[in-house]
């Protein structure tokens, strides 16, 4: 076993986890560190499992982890929205891994990379941008998934990996909604652009909640007796909202069946640059989503009834405009244990 310090002041470890007989082939593992610490780790932990022989249907199996996450694409990650998503994050934490053979991928390995991940090494390395505790939590549950559609395939027999590795606790993000001066100022912006689209994409996705490409790949079919449609939507969820005759009418009709709208999200990106809106990163154009929960809730509307408006299957995802209405929780005034008694004799 050799661990050596090359010029770039990278730990270097050179060894062969089963000896090296004389005259035979021998495994070899030679892996670049960026501390000693962490070369002495991944060598203590190749050596405390180099009796492990994982057989896949009589042969060792000498899968890569990169080809599990092909495997797992072709047969089940193929049928989600996001699996070219999930994929292509995989392959990356893979690469960034030193493309290891699937059967010496295990807790330490994610948390090796976990960690240079949110510390930023990987990302001046390679140039990908420094990442939040959200997305390692969402590149660890598309690990997990993989193992266990495979092991439910039998096309893994270990355990996951990852079974024990525990999720960061994340803050939840900011909703930001905009006011009403903020919305009049906004769609006035939007009315000046020479893409028409935009004003009235941005006015369907405030009366009816939609997402902005909900809202702006709107065809003909799909607005009918006053309801507008949005179908095959992120969440999978069918869903058809209300609209008012006034809003209907106002709609431009398009010359021929098909799209309402044409493409029109840069121009929206100009429109609220034009109005300096203050809103966090990630809600450009969910802002608008926002606004309609947060102002429904405002309004009286009901909890529930939002959580079908918005398409959501977990009334979790709801919840977080419950304290938008204007009873919320009031019943703390009237139940608490001082409610009778007068204070401050």
């Amino acid at each position: 076993m050799s661990i050596r310090k090359n010029s770039q002041n990278k730990w270097i470890l050179d060894f062969y986890p089963e000896g090296k007989p004389k005259g035979k082939p021998a495994k070899r593992i030679r892996k670049t560190f960026s501390t000693k610490g962490e070369a002495l780790a991944y060598e203590t932990h190749i050596m405390e499992n180099v009796h492990i022989k994982p057989w896949l249907d009589g042969k060792e199996d000498r899968r890569k982890l990169r080809d599990l996450v092909s495997q797992w694409f072709e047969e089940h990650g193929v049928t989600l929205d996001d699996g070219e998503k999930r994929k292509g994050a995989m392959e990356f934490a893979c690469e960034s891994m030193g493309d290891l053979l699937a059967h010496e991928f295990d807790a330490t390995m994610f948390s090796l990379y976990r960690k240079k991940r949110l510390s930023g090494e990987i990302a001046r390395t390679t140039r990908v941008k420094q990442v939040s505790p959200r997305t390692m939590n969402l590149e660890l549950a598309y690990f997990r998934a993989v193992f266990n559609e495979l092991k439910r395939l039998g096309q893994w027999k270990l355990e996951n990996p990852l079974s024990n590795v525990r999720a960061f606790k994340s803050v939840e993000a900011e909703l930001a909604f905009l006011e009403d001066e903020e919305i009049e100022r906004l769609l006035d912006e939007c009315s000046k652009s020479r893409n028409e689209s935009t004003y009235w994409v941005a006015c369907l996705c405030l009366v009816t909640g939609a997402c902005w490409d909900e809202a702006e790949s709107v065809t003909t079919k799909k607005i009918k007796n006053l309801k507008v449609g949005f179908f095959k939507t992120k969440g999978n969820r069918n869903r058809t909202v209300p609209i008012s005759p006034d809003f209907f009418d106002a709609l431009p009709r398009p010359a021929k069946p098909g799209r309402y709208f044409s493409s029109c999200y840069s121009a929206f990106r100009k429109a609220v640059e034009g109005v300096d809106l203050d809103l966090p990163d990630g809600q450009l154009s969910h802002v608008l989503r926002h606004t309609f929960a947060s102002h429904f809730m405002m309004n009286g509307g009901n909890i529930l009834v939002l959580k079908n408006i918005l398409g959501y299957t977990d009334i979790k995802m709801t919840m977080r405009y419950a304290h938008f209405s204007p009873g919320y929780l009031e019943d703390a005034i009237r139940l608490n244990p001082l409610s009778k008694t007068k204070v401050g004799k």
